[in-house]
């Protein structure tokens, strides 16, 4: 038998979506949450690596996901 490892804690993303929206979720809403959060994740890192690497440095720094984290969300929204 095959034991696969959870990628997150369903039941908590359920409850955070929940207590920030106030209502309730459907279904199969945590995994599009998940899915836009690992998105945004990514697209961030890309960016601040693209950022870390034009400004001369070797690794992504806190400085450089500050620098690019607004311009991510706005890309994001949608």
């Amino acid at each position: 038998m095959v034991v696969t490892q959870k990628l997150y804690p369903r039941a908590t993303v359920k409850r955070i979506v929940k207590a920030h929206a106030g209502r309730n979720i459907s279904k199969h809403t945590d995994v599009l949450v998940f899915l836009d959060y690992m998105l945004f994740m990514q697209e961030l890192m890309r960016e601040a690596s693209i950022r870390s690497r034009k400004s001369g440095e070797k690794n992504v720094s806190a400085r450089s996901i500050r620098k690019v984290t607004e311009t991510t969300l706005r890309k994001m929204r949608g």
